[in-house]
């Protein structure tokens, strides 16, 4: 069982020819609504690409938002019994700008992503038993990120982290993680790493761990908005099926690659068919 900890958050997406500069106004040409978050995206995308169970865990407001992310989940297969609602906030959004060629800008208003009480996440190793790989991100508080780190190891389980939004990490964490996803944007914020740990998403030049590189497939990218988590989401399914890590960046890399050339978080996220259908033998 995959098991993702960590955000979810209704994308407010405006697609217009740029991104604007600081103090710009400019006409958008699309306004929509879709389900994101970078917790819900991974959980979103490997239910789709795994053929094991995908339970995801974090927090929503009593509101329509929060509705239709469960919903969103639970219609591709995710186990949303740990997706708990909150009254003291509101469900989280992000603010996504997508320019002509596919690139965005993002401000996340986090709501009940935030809402943890005292020993809460403690009391959730229930849900985290049984798993063979965790799946987390920072668009939660640290101090629950460490809590569930801490549990995930104490079952068993393989830790990925994507360390976005980037920061510095804690210390006390490295003995608790096996990999770190950064792009190159947030490499160099997440502080001193064992090399051997840190798996480097490079876009379109592909991936690199250790002295292993997978490359990009060559599309023409729509937008990138999730790309990553598809990928991460993608890692895991194949590390929780065996394949050895350059198999499985193969597969993370032909997943991601075919979730840029669509619009949106989770909507872009291929079905595991189309991932093995591209030809390329894990």
């Amino acid at each position: 069982m995959i098991v993702v900890v960590g955000s979810l958050n209704m994308d407010l997406l405006i697609r217009c020819e740029r991104i604007p500069a600081p103090g710009e106004t400019l006409l958008g040409e699309k306004f929509e609504t879709a389900p994101g978050g970078k917790g819900a995206n991974q959980a979103y995308a490997a239910a789709r690409l795994s053929r094991g169970r995908v339970r995801m865990i974090g927090k929503v407001g009593q509101d329509d938002f929060g509705r239709r992310l469960r919903e969103n989940l639970a219609g591709v297969g995710v186990d949303v019994e740990g997706v708990r609602e909150v009254e003291e906030a509101p469900t989280g959004v992000a603010a996504i700008t997508v320019d002509g060629r596919g690139q965005n800008a993002i401000v996340v208003a986090s709501g009940a992503n935030f809402v943890w009480r005292r020993g809460e996440a403690a009391g959730m190793r229930g849900m985290v038993e049984g798993a063979t790989h965790v799946l987390l991100q920072l668009e939660t508080p640290v101090e629950v990120v460490g809590v569930f780190l801490r549990m995930a190891k104490e079952c068993g389980a393989m830790t990925i982290l994507d360390p976005a939004p980037a920061r510095e990490l804690p210390r006390d964490w490295w003995p608790l993680l096996d990999l770190v996803t950064p792009n190159e944007l947030e490499a160099g914020r997440i502080g001193a790493a064992p090399e051997e740990k840190i798996l480097w998403k490079r876009g379109e030049k592909g991936s690199r761990w250790r002295d292993v590189e997978v490359g990009a497939i060559a599309v023409e990218a729509v937008d990138t908005t999730g790309a990553g988590d598809t990928y991460n989401a993608a890692l895991a399914v194949g590390l929780s099926e065996g394949l050895g890590m350059r198999e499985a960046m193969r597969m993370a890399s032909v997943a991601a690659g075919i979730s840029v050339t669509r619009v949106g978080a989770q909507s872009s996220a291929p079905a595991r068919e189309e991932v093995d259908a591209y030809g390329v033998s894990w």
